[in-house]
Parts: structure tokens; sequence; C-alpha cells
């Protein structure tokens, strides 16, 4: 009987350690984010410069940006935002998912290219091609402003095979 409550007491104290050192470990890591979802969130080109050409400054005073949004899920949406200095549009490029891992991105399922981001996690700096892009993370555009990109880009998608074969036929086709 005694060997048994001591066993008990024993598996009790264990449990109670157990359920410390989770609580303890989930604190200690909230607030941090995985691999997956490093880059959730809005991101605008601060710059971009083909290789052997001159840097290109993007966004304020530029009348040119580009933005893109990532999802914690994977989720992908880029737009160009171009203004005349009184019209503001946003022109969509593309929608679709994007990985992100150990410092390797990729955008739909294409070719992989480098990914760095800052240590205060507030740019990250792409390669593409020869193409070196800086961008930062924007952290106070307005969701409607964010769901408006994301629901032109969708709206942006690649047509059905059906209007591709008649896109094929009536410009690609001799």
């Amino acid at each position: 009987m005694k060997t048994t409550k001591q066993t008990l007491r024993l598996l009790g104290l264990m449990l109670v350690a157990l359920l410390f050192g989770t609580t303890a470990s989930m604190a200690q890591n909230k607030g941090k984010k995985t691999a997956k979802n490093e880059l959730a969130g809005v991101w605008v080109m601060e710059s971009m410069q083909f290789e052997g050409e001159k840097k290109t400054i993007c966004g304020k005073n530029s009348g040119y940006a580009q933005v893109k949004y990532h999802g914690a899920d994977g989720e992908y949406a880029c737009a160009e935002i171009v203004t005349d200095g009184k019209t503001y549009n946003i022109l969509p490029h593309e929608y679709g998912t994007y990985t992100y891992k150990d410092g390797v991105y990729t955008e739909m399922g294409r070719k992989p290219s480098p990914l760095s981001l800052s240590a205060d996690g507030k740019h990250y700096y792409s390669q593409w091609l020869t193409r070196h892009d800086v961008w930062v993370r924007c952290t106070d555009m307005p969701k409607e402003l964010i769901d408006d990109i994301i629901y032109r880009c969708k709206a942006a998608q690649t047509p059905s095979a059906k209007v591709q074969q008649m896109i094929k036929q009536s410009f690609f086709s001799k």
C-alpha cells in the first residue's frame, strides 16, 4: 500500500513538472513565428536592381510600388500599385501559393530562389533570376485595402482551359 501511494505521489509530481515545463515552453515560444509563416503579412518593395543596372527605388514619391501579401497558410497575392499623381490603380499580378523554408522561397511552384529576412524581421532580401529586391514589412496598411488587393489578384486568375484554347487559336496559331 505504501509503495502504491509513493508511486502515485511520484507520478503526480512528474505530471505537475511536465505541465509546468510545457507551460513555460509555450510562454517562451509565444510570438515566435514558425518557418512557414515568417513571411506572413504585407510587404512593399523598397527597391529592385537587375545585375549591371542602376537600382530602382520604389514606393514613396516614385509613382510605382509592388505589394505582396503572404498568408500564414501559404496564400500569396502580388500587385503593382501605380499613380500619375491624380489616379491610383491596383494592377493585379498574380494570386496563388508560396513556400518558404530554410532561406528558400518559391511562388506558385516555380524555380526556388534565395530569400533572407533581416534580424529584426522588417525587411527581406530576395533574388529572382538576375533581379535583387528589397522588401519592407508594412504593418499599417488598412485591412480593407489588403482585402481589395487580394480580391483583385484572385479575379485576375488564369482563364479556363476552354478560354485558353480560344486565346491560342485567336492569337498564337498560324
